[in-house]
């Protein structure tokens, strides 16, 4: 099953043309080069712009450009769609997210079930520019929109006995296509500790550069917890559930030696088959050095005082 998984150092020499294709997409005449040279369709689509979006105040990252729209909307992790990281955008473009629920329920004194304007009411939508780094040793930084997690478990109150968020992704084989092989074991899954879930920086993003998230990017709903690896950050989110026990996280039950519960960035936990000490930016040349918890390290370095970091990757 880890054949599935392109090895780093080949996806990104087969990448190198592509970014700078994707970073000089911006005209319609140099996408349509691009199309023709790469063999690939990029999504260029507009999405709908969230209405009285508030724009960054605390959190943004200085010093870092932003990576272009059209980078992170055609470079995308979603396997439920397809493994195929250029593809996508594609086999995503025409998922409807019409009539979305989201259970919200478990350890807590006001379990509910959100449509998607009643979930958008609970708190007014704000800009977060945030680092995001996967574990495959790649990084961008991105303009979400959403609201912190904290603000949905405050609305159903949790009880004195949760210490866990668990996640679970729509499982629906007739809209996202990849749910029909055994790739991984469907639906998605993952979590969170109940005090990282409650920390400020940890959101649910429903859009990115001020419009609606699109299908690709994990819409409607998606979680970003920035200084943790891409791949908790779990996508078309339908049930949040509170817990008193860890509940399973998709990757881990994969492969437990490569993809930890915590799943922090730790530059000196190397992954079983490359570094972690480095990462390769999106749109730029070389690499830069990874930080500790992706640069988040003054925020939330607290919340694992006395964990050894190297046994709780």
């Amino acid at each position: 099953m880890t054949d599935e998984i392109t090895p780093r150092e080949v996806y990104f020499n087969r990448r190198t043309f592509i970014r700078g294709g994707l970073l000089a997409a911006t005209a319609a005449g140099t996408a349509v080069l691009y199309r023709k040279l790469n063999g690939v369709d990029i999504d260029v689509t507009e999405e709908p712009p969230i209405q009285g979006l508030q724009k960054p105040g605390t959190y943004t990252v200085d010093g870092e450009a932003m990576t272009p729209r059209e980078s992170i909307i055609n470079y995308n992790n979603f396997y439920e769609f397809t493994t195929n990281k250029d593809g996508v955008a594609s086999a995503a473009k025409d998922f409807k997210t019409t009539g979305w629920t989201i259970e919200v329920g478990g350890l807590c004194h006001k379990p509910r079930t959100f449509d998607l304007d009643s979930f958008k009411r609970l708190a007014p939508a704000e800009e977060r520019v945030y680092r995001h780094r996967c574990v495959e040793a790649w990084s961008m930084v991105i303009p979400w929109a959403g609201f912190s997690l904290s603000k949905l478990l405050a609305a159903v109150e949790p009880t004195s006995a949760a210490k866990y968020v668990a996640f679970q992704t729509l499982l629906d084989p007739t809209r996202m296509p990849n749910q029909s092989t055994n790739v991984l074991k469907w639906p998605y899954v993952e979590g969170l500790r109940l005090d990282e879930a409650m920390h400020p920086l940890a959101l649910l993003a429903t859009g990115l550069y001020g419009q609606e998230l699109p299908p690709q990017d994990g819409a409607p709903v998606k979680l970003v917890v920035p200084w943790k690896y891409g791949f908790k950050g779990i996508k078309s989110i339908v049930k949040i559930t509170l817990t008193a026990m860890q509940p399973p996280s998709t990757w881990q039950q994969y492969a437990p030696r490569e993809y930890g519960f915590f799943a922090n960035v730790n530059p000196s936990h190397d992954h079983p088959r490359w570094s972690q000490a480095t990462e390769q930016r999106i749109g730029e040349a070389g690499r830069r050095k990874t930080l500790p918890f992706n640069g988040y390290a003054d925020q939330v370095a607290s919340l694992y005082t006395g964990m050894d970091l190297d046994a709780f990757f």
